[in-house]
């Protein structure tokens, strides 16, 4: 049987190859050798070809880009090469010559998903179908306008009423100073006002009672066809999960030791979430162990267009994902010496000087150098932070000291409070954008436009922190104005004029498509590492909370 094993020409030396199987979860790249074989890998894809019949511009098109992987081996007669694989499917196929196949049992899949999906499609077209039927898009546009006009209704009696209101005091205030009328006279006047105030309470309950009415007589037909949507929304999803789990049971999972488990035994209440057992690297492990090869090292890699949510860059190398691949990589790994994960930290101390540019008696401008923390982190081993060296030099100083914070590998201008007050005003002026921030980068890629503005919203990737991504429904908002500066070669000089502070906000404007769609320089999160990530905060503007002046501060970058 075909094991698709590319052989290393020259075969690597005994000293090329580590101790123990990398994890798969090392965050700080892959093993020489599995790089070795991930550059052989991209070199073909350069060449414009990822396999017969399937250019490698594909990755750049409409469905974009995928994670590759690698597989050094060694086979049994001690040679050394390496597998290659891809997540879920490649071209609409999951069988590629050249790449090793699925993990599923191919005759047993055919059996259950042709069916199954064709049953999933004709409930989805009755869904569609009834979404879009001239009777309920009809109902729910009568429902929105019936709402909308009694909305204005309301909208229009209350402003009627409170003018009636106001009125009504003016008058009660009038007759209570008047000494023109008797007690009986006034009490009578005061009795009217009360019958008036009454006459808009009850204007109101008519007007509720009315809208009640008109809403009952359609709001049962609505009701009932939203139901029926619902149902078959319903059931769709419960076919769906069942086809899921009849698909899941075609996948036998192998580990090194030779044993085999179903998919679904590996994942708590044996819910796989979907293309569990598709990625790169358990389609590796599985036709090593399956074919009598022995796992040397892993690499993981994407290449072509990033994914609608970002996070990606072409030709950079990622450790295995957490929410498909933690359950059952462990498992496939069994009977491995298997070196634990590494994972980044920041240097313990950083040797550069903190930078002091101003100081007065209530504020404090700094450059801080790139690697060094605003504040502490998690990694308690790590005790050096700007924070940390502000409060050994203002230990008289009170509150949170620091205004504002730069990432660990970004470099440039931070302020911060010597006093609770100042530092409560100053982030006024943060909050309400009146401090003004400039940062210069540089960009991996030529950016055609001269500037614009990127807006879309952000958050946390919750399967791959700290890492932020693109999301429309969850995202918060994060704006960044930008200029080209300088264009040279193949990178491109931009400042930045953030005005808004997310997590991450100027390299996920810069990497992701709807922005720049160029990763900024230096980049290990969003584009490719370098000697440091090209960012720097070289301009801050703010008003001063004690003198009320104007003051500005500026740091050139360092590169």
């Amino acid at each position: 049987m075909e094991t698709w094993v590319t052989p290393f020409e020259p075969q690597p030396v005994p000293g090329d190859i580590a101790g123990a199987f990398p994890s798969p979860f090392d965050e700080l790249g892959p093993h020489a050798l599995a790089r070795r074989a991930a550059e052989v890998l991209q070199a073909e894809f350069r060449a414009g070809f990822v396999a017969p019949g399937i250019p490698a511009a594909m990755l750049d098109g409409p469905e974009g880009g995928k994670m590759f992987g690698v597989l050094v081996v060694r086979t049994p007669d001690g040679r050394i090469g390496f597998l290659r694989s891809f997540s879920g499917m490649l071209a609409g196929r999951w069988e590629v010559p050249g790449f090793v196949p699925p993990l599923f049992e191919r005759e047993a899949r055919e059996r259950v998903e042709p069916a199954g999906e064709a049953v999933v499609k004709a409930l989805l077209a009755r869904s569609e179908a009834m979404r879009t039927s001239p009777e309920l898009v009809d109902i729910r546009a009568a429902h929105e306008a019936l709402e909308a006009r009694h909305a204005a209704e309301r909208a229009e009696l209350r402003t009627r009423h409170e003018e009636r209101k106001r009125l009504r005091h003016v008058r009660r205030a009038a007759l209570e100073a008047s000494g023109a009328l008797t007690d009986a006279g006034k009490r009578e006047a005061l009795h009217a006002l009360d019958q008036e105030s009454r006459g808009d309470k009850a204007e109101r309950r008519r007007m509720e009672a009315a809208q009640e009415e008109a809403c009952r007589a359609i709001e049962p037909k609505r009701a009932r066809l939203e139901r029926r949507l619902r149902a078959l929304e319903r059931l769709r999803w419960i076919v769906c999960r069942a086809l899921m789990k009849r698909l899941h049971d075609t996948y036998e999972v192998p580990n090194a030791r030779g044993e085999r488990r179903s998919l679904r035994a590996l994942y708590s209440r044996g819910e796989p979430p979907s293309g569990a057992a598709d990625c790169a690297a358990p389609k590796l492990l599985a036709h090593a162990f399956t074919h009598g090869l022995q796992p040397l090292a892993l690499a993981e890699f994407w290449w072509g267009a990033p994914p609608s949510a970002g996070g990606r860059a072409a030709g950079a190398f990622y450790a295995a994902c957490k929410d498909k691949c933690a359950p059952l990589l462990p498992f496939m790994l069994e009977g491995l010496q298997v070196a634990s994960p590494r994972a980044f930290s920041p240097p313990a101390v950083v040797a550069q000087d903190l930078s002091v540019i101003f100081e007065d008696a209530w504020v404090v401008v700094i450059e801080k150098p790139s690697g060094l923390l605003s504040v502490p982190g998690k990694d308690t081993s790590v005790t050096d932070s700007v924070l940390a060296r502000l409060r050994a030099r203002y230990p008289h100083a009170t509150g949170p000291l620091l205004v504002h914070r730069l990432d660990l590998d970004t470099s440039g201008l931070l302020v911060a409070a010597l006093d609770s007050r100042t530092h409560a005003a100053l982030q006024r002026q943060f909050v309400q954008r009146e401090i003004h921030k400039r940062y210069v980068a540089w960009v991996e890629g030529v950016v055609q436009a001269e500037e614009g503005t990127i807006d879309f919203p952000m958050r946390v990737d919750l399967d791959d922190r700290p890492r932020q991504i693109h999301d429309p429904v969850y995202g918060k908002p994060a704006v960044t104005r930008w200029r080209v500066l300088e264009r040279r070669g193949q990178r491109t000089r931009v400042a930045f004029f953030p005005l808004t502070g997310r997590t991450h906000q100027l390299r996920v404007h810069a990497a992701h498509p709807l922005g720049l769609g160029a990763p900024i320089v230096g980049d290990r999160l969003y584009g490719h590492e370098d000697v440091r990530l090209h960012l720097h905060a070289e301009s801050l503007s703010f008003q001063h909370p004690e003198t009320g002046q104007l003051v500005s501060f500026e740091r050139p970058a360092p590169f």
